[in-house]
């Protein structure tokens, strides 16, 4: 059941009002550095610069190549600028026309300052699509500066407890009605599609990327918690990490109705036991970093996933955040805390060049 979302949905409205004056509607670049080239091998994930987690990235998932660098395929976005962060890097926003879903909606952005950095204007990023909870329509409260996820992933990167992601902040769902789970429910917009195809493909359309899984992760908090959970389980050959903070784990959309079959297939508890079946391999292997605060509700629920799907593949980390409520500002507290290094060390980092 979708939980109430009141301190989350107050944080959510400062969000959209937190702007810097002569900044907001301005256009934005993420264009590649000048002078960049594509790169002619591999990025090689023993070589991970200063600025990634502990691990330096897990790196290459197919046996003895590391993933290449993608170079931005086109056609190039739009994009004008919603807000600026602390260390002067613009959060941009443009609008997306789904060439797989059919879905048109808003699209928010962020790259951090090593992505502008000479020395790494021929290696790719990793990505980390953050989701919010509630509606998730019209705005990604993630886009407003006052939850300080960017400054944090930025200021995380140079403390060595984060890679430095590029942040895609899409609209969660298509109207402020109905939860769609992140899914192609018959008859309705296929946000399912939206999310793991459409705004993928935008993103690699407009910025510096890795050409497998190992470079793409999701996050979110409550409802965009569990569409990023059931996105990785679904297709681990796409994405390789989430970190869900105080999800549902099994798919409670009323426009499920007559669909059975349709939401079994985006249960992330039946995909978590099927995935869990296999043999464990580094192709398939995902990272499921839970999160839940002490003063909200779903903790035993979180602890019996992991206790009857975290084998296999399916590899869990549960951060139980003290004093911590069913909202953004606890989850991104919780990050810090160790979920954003654990994913870190399991994908791809920026090569920097020799």
């Amino acid at each position: 059941m979708k939980r109430p979302l009141t301190a989350l949905a107050a944080v959510a409205a400062l969000g959209s009002l937190v702007l810097t004056a002569g900044c907001a509607g301005e256009p934005v670049s993420f264009d590649t550095p000048a002078g960049a080239s594509a790169p002619a091998a591999p990025a090689d994930p023993s070589a991970s610069g200063g600025a990634t987690g502990k691990g330096g990235g897990g790196g290459a998932d197919r046996a003895g190549s590391a993933p290449r660098t993608l170079m931005p395929t086109g056609p190039k976005a739009e994009f004008t600028t919603e807000n600026t962060v602390d260390d002067g890097t613009r959060i941009g926003v443009t609008t997306l026309e789904g060439g797989k879903s059919g879905f048109t909606g808003k699209v928010w952005v962020w790259a951090p300052p090593q992505y502008f950095e000479p020395k790494y204007a021929n290696s790719g990023f990793p990505v980390l699509i953050a989701l919010p909870g509630g509606n998730g329509y019209p705005k990604n409260y993630w886009m407003g500066t006052d939850l300080k996820l960017q400054s944090s992933i930025s200021r995380w990167s140079k403390e060595g407890k984060s890679l430095p992601f590029v942040v895609v902040m899409p609209v969660l769902n298509p109207d402020d009605e109905y939860y769609y789970d992140g899914s192609d429910i018959p008859g309705r917009e296929k946000m399912g599609t939206w999310m793991t195809e459409d705004v993928p493909d935008f993103v690699r359309a407009n910025f510096r990327t890795f050409d497998s899984r190992d470079g793409w992760a999701f996050m979110g908090s409550s409802s965009g918690a569990f569409v990023g959970l059931k996105s990785v389980l679904k297709h681990p050959d796409k994405f390789k990490a989430v970190i869900a903070s105080g999800p549902d784990t099994v798919p409670d959309s009323p426009l499920w109705a007559g669909h059975e079959a349709e939401k079994a297939a985006n249960d992330p508890e039946k995909l978590a036991k099927a995935l869990s079946a296999q043999p464990s391999a580094p192709d398939r292997d995902v990272y499921l970093a839970f999160q839940i605060g002490t003063r909200e509700s779903g903790l035993q629920n979180l602890r019996s996933f992991i206790r009857d799907y975290g084998k296999g593949p399916v590899k869990t980390r549960l951060q139980v955040i003290q004093d911590g409520g069913h909202n953004a500002k606890t989850y991104v507290k919780g990050m810090e805390d160790g979920s954003i290094q654990w994913i870190s060390r399991h994908m791809q980092a920026p090569i920097p060049s020799a």
